[in-house]
């Protein structure tokens, strides 16, 4: 029975593959935990912090303006020169997670590039971004691969503040950042939205009724409490496409597992049918070589 034999090899082959993704899903189960656990206690400290920043640059506490709250007023032309930090993950096997963020990236490129920008510069986090940028030729300015299952703040400063100088320095007019935002295991959001200057609508309104004694004077306590701020949007951001990241993992391979294991019940009836066929096969020949030397 060679063709018996040929399925009955199928089988162990997706056999395997199935005990494969079964352990890849209970893996990223268990980091799924840890990195939602690590996501949300992050999130209350960039709340804090966002209030905090919307009441020291409302207008009426300083008339000192840092250079990420860009210019007052509505009369900022619109940026010529964007930078763009793309958060990804290292891995695949995690779904469409990756090819969402990425369509809805180059989505946005090209209606910047229909508004007049004329020069976008890359810092991609993440191995799978990068590799995309590349085969696009983007400039690449700044990379941070192989950050493991959790996120240091100090291996990602590095990169981002090639492109934080680059704004500060007038060399780019605005950032933006593209990552999976975590809504719930099975559901992850690609977002793009602008990380400098920081518009009203990233701030919010700031609380009324507040006021500060700035020690030593304004002007410090802004600048390093704006540079804070934009590294916990940053650190929150790789967070969120963490979980996001071991979620969407464990759902594809949860289904890689339940389809391999439709595969081989397909397999297994195929296999019963020609295994059947064959011992037909063989009596129908016994009861005719019977039948010949009787007659």
């Amino acid at each position: 029975m060679a063709v018996g034999k040929e399925i009955r090899t199928k089988i162990k082959s997706v056999q395997n593959t199935k005990k494969i993704t079964k352990a890849m899903e209970m893996v990223a189960a268990s980091k799924m935990r840890k990195a939602q656990d690590r996501m949300r206690s992050a999130r209350p400290y960039s709340e804090k912090i966002r209030r905090l920043a919307a009441n020291l640059s409302a207008a009426n506490v300083t008339d000192y303006r840092h250079p990420f709250l860009g210019k007052a007023g509505n009369g900022a032309a619109a940026p010529k020169r964007v930078g763009l930090i793309l958060v990804t993950t290292d891995k695949g096997l995690c779904g469409g997670l990756n090819t969402n963020v990425l369509r809805l990236v180059v989505n946005g490129m090209k209606q910047w590039e229909k508004g007049g920008v004329s020069e976008i510069r890359a810092t991609c986090i993440g191995n799978k971004g990068l590799g995309f940028m590349q085969r696009m030729g983007m400039k690449i300015v700044s990379s941070a691969v192989q950050l493991g299952d959790t996120p240091h703040l100090e291996k990602l400063i590095g990169p981002i503040k090639v492109m934080i100088d680059a704004f500060q320095a007038g060399e780019i007019d605005a950032i933006q950042i593209g990552y999976t935002r975590f809504i719930n295991t099975m559901k992850q959001e690609p977002v793009l939205e602008q990380l400098l200057p920081l518009t009203g609508e990233r701030l919010g309104t700031p609380d009324s009724g507040w006021d500060y004694l700035y020690e030593p004077d304004a002007q410090t306590v802004i600048d390093d409490l704006l540079v804070r701020y934009v590294e916990a949007l940053i650190y929150q951001a790789v967070a969120e496409n963490m979980a996001s990241e071991q979620s969407a993992r464990m759902v594809a391979m949860k289904s890689a597992t339940d389809n391999a294991g439709s595969v081989i019940k397909e397999l297994q009836l195929v296999y019963n049918k020609a295994r059947q066929a064959a011992i037909t096969k063989e009596i129908s020949e016994i009861v005719g070589g019977a039948a010949a030397i009787a007659g």
